[in-house]
């Protein structure tokens, strides 16, 4: 008998490398030279820039001990100062997630004159110094202030009390959720909407039925870079926060103070707490956004 030949693949089918050939790669190849040297020059960038550091403060904190550590993180200051510095900046966060996205639908869906001034304003924070933005808002909100002088009677103080801390992270973190929202929204097919509308949907059911949906993981997403700025906050909030211990003193400040003390270790044991809650705030944030992608079908 002869030898068997192998019968001509199907027309359609696609063609697989020979098995000596076939092999596993933890990656796709690319038309652009170059992925090693790019992929190294990453890494090490990261490590310089950020895994070093971090390296180097959970080191220094893990050298104080577990007896000295749990000393200074369950000090009642701390722990007030912790809670200031946090609850404010969820606070903050929240805010924008509801004002941000308010301001990106303006900007996207309308227009009107003077519309790149304000569109210009949004990126303001980015460029003005934070300590110049503190002063100003405690000018604005202070009892004697521009708005602050309004609530004075009414026994309202929004200057020196948690209420101004969150207005100045307000402030200095809204372009964070209206950069992140405004591309999403002007990417969205209005075709999808009017849709809606011919099958006789309101406008809110459209809004709350086939917008906000599709804007969710960039919500997410704004809530989380938000909140990043706004925990670790130190310039614009110490002018207008009073700094009272256990009422509106934020962690940031009071690593600052236990520096001027050369107290190391404490300051140590603060950014230490403060990376570990920031890490696992924003962890949960983004397993909520893959959730929620998986969820809404954003994923492949």
């Amino acid at each position: 008998m002869g030898e068997a030949k192998a019968l001509p693949a199907p027309a359609g089918a696609p063609l697989r490398p020979p098995a000596s050939r076939t092999r596993w790669r933890w990656r796709e190849p690319s038309v652009i030279p170059g992925f090693g040297l790019t992929f190294g020059f990453a890494i090490f960038y990261l490590s310089l820039i950020v895994l070093i550091p971090l390296a180097g403060l959970g080191w220094r904190s893990a050298s104080l001990g577990w007896a000295e550590f749990w000393r200074l993180a369950t000090d009642p200051r701390l722990v007030g100062a912790l809670r200031t510095s946090f609850w404010t900046a969820g606070a903050a966060a929240a805010v924008n997630a509801v004002f941000g996205v308010l301001v990106a639908w303006v900007l996207v869906r309308y227009r009107f004159p003077g519309r790149r001034i304000v569109d210009a304003a949004v990126d303001l924070p980015f460029a003005l110094p934070t300590a110049v933005a503190g002063i100003a808002l405690t000018a604005i909100y202070a009892p004697t202030g521009w708005i602050g002088q309004y609530f004075q009677p009414y026994g309202v103080r929004i200057a020196y009390t948690p209420a101004g801390i969150v207005i100045a992270l307000v402030f200095v973190s809204l372009p964070f959720m209206v950069r992140t929202v405004q591309p999403v929204m002007e990417e969205l097919n209005r075709e999808v909407e009017e849709a809606a509308a011919t099958l006789g949907a309101s406008r809110l059911q459209t809004v709350t039925r086939v917008v906000l949906p599709a804007l969710v993981p960039a919500i997410l997403t704004g809530l989380a870079l938000s909140f990043g700025r706004a925990v670790g906050e130190y310039g614009s909030v110490i002018f207008i926060a009073g700094n009272i211990p256990y009422r509106s003193e934020i962690a940031p400040l009071l690593i600052y103070i236990r520096l001027e003390e050369f107290n190391y270790p404490a300051a140590t044991a603060i950014g230490a707490i403060m990376l570990v809650l920031a890490f696992v705030v924003l962890l949960a944030i983004n397993l909520i956004q893959a959730w929620s992608r998986r969820r809404l079908g954003h994923d492949g």
